[in-house]
């Protein structure tokens, strides 16, 4: 019985981690760009908006040792960067149509969301 409470116990954690329920989307600017940090914590921020047309671009800066969030993953567009410790990666973000793209740490625990609107 305890091990089930236990098991139960590190489910509830487990989906606790990546992106936050209270994470208000971040707004990237028209033809501009946003970082994101990675560290212990996962993504800042985890929501992201980006307005239909606009040309946009994320920069992810890892800024911990302490965390999974060695590379960033978009499944959707292909693409697998490293992030190397307190070094800017810029990440166009194809912003032609209404979409939401998901995009995680190589071991899939922090996640985040782009919505195309």
């Amino acid at each position: 019985m305890r091990m089930v409470l236990v098991g139960a116990f590190v489910l509830s954690l487990w989906g606790s981690v990546g992106c936050s329920k209270s994470d208000e989307a971040a707004q990237v600017p028209a033809g501009g760009e946003l970082k994101v940090e990675a560290n212990e914590k996962g993504f800042t921020p985890s929501a992201i908006a980006v307005k239909k047309g606009a040309t946009s671009h994320l920069v992810f800066t890892r800024t911990s040792e302490q965390t999974c969030a060695t590379e960033v993953v978009f499944p959707d567009l292909g693409i697998n960067k490293e992030l190397p410790l307190n070094k800017p990666v810029s990440i166009d973000i194809p912003a032609d149509q209404d979409k939401t793209l998901t995009f995680a740490c190589g071991m899939n625990m922090y996640k985040g969301q782009v919505v195309v609107k």
